[in-house]
């Protein structure tokens, strides 16, 4: 297309026209104009397309389930990511997909949003890395993503209407960090507005957030598309940078935009943006689109390698991986119908589900019962007995348990964080047998555990796609060596979570009033005990690691780095010290120990997957840079690391760190303080500069006020130097009796050298 001349011949009803979509599914289409159309699908873990407007959520082309987020994240494996996404692309191209609607990298802000099971973490730095990889793999298929949901999207209820209010450093830090990675790493074609509101506004109307933030700071330049139905006032949607409504309104906002144009309302200009932005996603469809097959059974065995990478073995107590002769009970019903997917618009018509009982005997002996339901809270006398009698015969007793479809879903979110109380109670009787229990967990998210003190084994499978039947049971026999780490923290109760006391929030208001401190963030600053840590997962083998190293530019690292020029190099040797051949997931966080802000005990800013045989030693090496080490300063409204001391820790979870090496930073120079008559005499000794102006011009009045000759803390007792901190300049009028004339001159002496400095 001559995009060129298309813009000058469209006329103001067609380019209305062309900024909204013209079905639930489908974009442009304007034949005179040698427009063609486009289709969007549901994703991101599989191909969610609807052939037409009226078809049901759930009836959708027969297509492939892949693991769902909640599962590959804990895989830390970006090549696996890209792996999954390149199958999606071609999936799309054989379907005429131009955008597939995903990754999904909204941040777990707690374990009861109802949609968790398509997030992929509460780290924005796994969040955007492991996006950034599907996105990357996606679009080598020269076929579009639709990041989503931008932003603050960290709950079900209410999220059409309800604000999501925080601060800045908490919305760039947290919340917006996961986008930005995935936008500067891997530039995708379109990015998704999310339903609700930030600090008042729509998304969908948030001009600082379309424009100022994605366009002009980030320097996205692709599509922005509303989510469905996310669209309020569209005229100021496409005034702050949305470019395409979906689906379409039936025309009434076209009209709308017409008259707004017309009357002045909306800049044409603005609207032209838009059209463009919708022309040029046409176009990069249409110009590398191919002929390509859709190998379900392919990618099948795709999505089962998915699962077994992604598995988290949490307990082991000795008894996995089971034997071939050994008889196994397996109970529950979710062993025969699994539960591999979660509700809602990424609802996938699975080709080929694979049970665990479906596959169970080509590995060893076993019995089935079902004991309780897989889709409810039920279970009669007669099913519990049946299972208890199974169990008896058996030498080990393998549980699958999970959350039923209807306990997590979008367009609602989780009332609590249990199981249904017939699976613990089956699970208790089965305890008292006095056989190893085994419990293997379907669920999109974390669940209470009153029993995990008193099993033998626990295997979260997550909701692992259409193949986890069998990639479980290559996990229970030893066929795979279990090779995940959970991407969230478990805590052992909803009410230990942070953000329990605002979730929801009221008023159609949710105050994010626990600030950065999410999941990890706040666990293991407070020290809290948690149920299972961030990062933590077993294996049938066990690794040591040793030789940290850090350098810079190939020297090691001696004195202070100057993290404005330099990048740090890390690395780490892995031994696998076992019998098996495993994977393990190194893990590099940082801590922050200048002192310079309110920060998390540390911070994940690293990690990798590295393959090893027995006894086998291999190196995996890290980068860091300055947002390595950054937060958001909100009083100058950008990254900011402060020169001091940090900590590279390198740890097989957050709560297991096994090497550690501190450093020197020269960061960004300090933040000069407000210089008005209110500034505290503390703030301005801090820092060199102003300390020196205070030296030169109020060394008598503080020496008056102290009692001492000198103006170190050394030189005071410490209840005057703790009052003299944290007097205002103003007050040396009362306790010194200073002239206030004295006071306003000592004030622009200050101003007069910060200005100097500023320059």
């Amino acid at each position: 297309m001559d995009i060129d001349k298309i813009m000058k011949e469209l006329t103001l009803a067609e380019k209305a026209y062309l900024v909204s979509g013209n079905s639930s599914w489908t974009v442009g289409r304007i034949e005179g104009a040698g427009i063609p159309e486009i289709f969007v699908s549901d994703g991101p873990y599989g191909l969610r397309k609807q052939d037409t407007d009226t078809a049901e959520i759930y009836d959708s082309i027969d297509a492939v389930a892949f693991p769902t987020s909640a599962a590959t994240a804990s895989s830390f494996d970006k090549d696996l990511m890209f792996e999954i996404g390149t199958a999606l692309g071609k999936e799309c191209q054989a379907e005429d997909v131009a955008v597939i609607l995903g990754p999904a990298v909204n941040i777990k802000r707690s374990p009861l949003c109802g949609r968790n099971f398509e997030y992929i973490s509460e780290d924005p730095y796994v969040a955007g890395e492991m996006s950034a990889a599907l996105i990357n793999g996606v679009q080598s298929q020269d076929v579009g993503t639709s990041l989503k949901h931008f932003a603050a999207n960290n709950q079900e209820t209410e999220r059409m209407y309800a604000s999501s209010d925080m601060d800045e450093r908490t919305l760039r830090e947290i919340y917006l960090a996961g986008f930005e990675t995935a936008v500067k790493k891997s530039d995708p074609w379109t990015l998704m507005c999310s339903y609700n509101r930030i600090n008042g506004t729509y998304a969908s109307e948030n001009k600082w957030l379309l424009t100022d933030v994605l366009r002009d700071e980030w320097g996205y330049d692709g599509l922005v598309m509303s989510d469905w139905g996310a669209v309020s006032d569209r005229i100021k949607g496409i005034a702050a940078g949305l470019d395409l409504e979906m689906p379409g309104s039936g025309g009434v906002n076209d009209a709308r935009i017409v008259e707004a144009v017309e009357t002045g309302k909306l800049a044409e200009e603005d609207l032209d943006k838009a059209v463009r932005n919708v022309l040029n996603l046409i176009e990069k469809y249409h110009s590398k689109k191919r002929e390509e097959v859709f190998d379900r059974d392919k990618d099948h065995e795709i999505a089962v390698h998915a699962e077994e990478e992604s598995i988290v073995l949490l307990k082991n107590e000795d008894v996995l991986p089971i034997k071939a002769d050994e008889k196994i009970a397996i109970i529950g019903g979710f062993a025969d119908n699994p539960r591999f997917q979660g509700g809602g618009s990424s609802h996938i018509n699975a080709h080929n589900i694979v049970s665990a009982v479906s596959v169970a005997d080509s590995f060893g002996s076993f019995t089935y019962t079902e004991g309780f339901p897989y889709d409810g809270d039920r279970m009669s006398d007669e099913m519990k007995q049946q299972a208890v009698e199974a169990a008896k015969n058996a030498d080990k007793v393998v549980v699958f348990a999970g959350l039923p479809d209807a306990y997590e879903s979008e367009a609602y979110d989780r009332s609590h964080m249990r199981l249904p109380e017939c699976q613990n109670i089956l699970i208790d009787e089965l305890l008292k047998l006095s056989k190893p229990v085994i419990i293997v967990l379907h669920n999109g998210s974390p669940v209470e555990m009153p029993w995990a003190e008193y099993v033998d084994g626990i295997v979260e499978a997550y909701l692992g796609g259409e193949g986890v039947g069998e990639a479980v049971m290559k996990v229970l026999y030893g066929k795979v060596n279990p090779s995940g780490k959970l991407a969230e923290s478990f805590p052992k109760k909803v009410e230990d979570n942070p953000s329990y006391l605002s979730y929801l929030g009221q008023n159609h208001r949710c105050n994010y009033s626990e600030g950065i401190f999410v999941g990890y963030r706040y666990y293991d600053t407070k020290k809290m005990d948690v149920l299972f840590p961030f990062g933590f997962g077993l294996s049938y083998t066990t690794f040591n690691y040793s030789n940290l190293k850090v350098s810079v530019g190939g020297s090691a690292v001696s004195g202070a780095v100057d993290i404005n020029a330099d990048k740090i190099a890390v690395s780490v040797d892995v031994t696998n010290t076992g019998n098996m051949a495993g994977k393990e997931i190194v893990q590099l966080y940082i801590s922050d120990k200048t002192k310079a802000a309110i920060r998390p005990v540390h911070e994940l800013k690293g990690f990798e997957k590295i393959a090893l045989n027995p006894g086998e030693t291999g190196t995996v090496s890290f980068e860091l840079d300055k947002r390595s080490f950054a937060w958001f300063n909100e009083a100058i409204s950008d990254w900011y690391a402060a020169g001091g001391e940090y900590v590279i820790e390198i740890g097989k979870s957050s709560r297991d760190i096994v090497l550690t090496e501190t450093i020197e930073v020269k960061g960004d120079a300090p933040v000069l303080p407000v210089i008005d008559m209110d500034v505290q005499i503390g703030d301005l000794l801090k820092n060199d500069i102003t300390k020196n102006v205070v030296l030169r011009v109020m060394k008598e009045e503080i020496q008056k006020f102290s009692g001492s000759d000198g103006l170190e803390v050394t030189d005071m007792d410490p209840m005057t130097y703790a009052m003299l901190q944290y007097l205002p300049i103003r007050t040396l009028r009362s306790f010194t009796h200073m002239t206030n004339e004295r006071v306003e001159s000592i004030v622009a002496a200050l101003k007069e050298e910060v200005e100097k400095v500023s320059r």
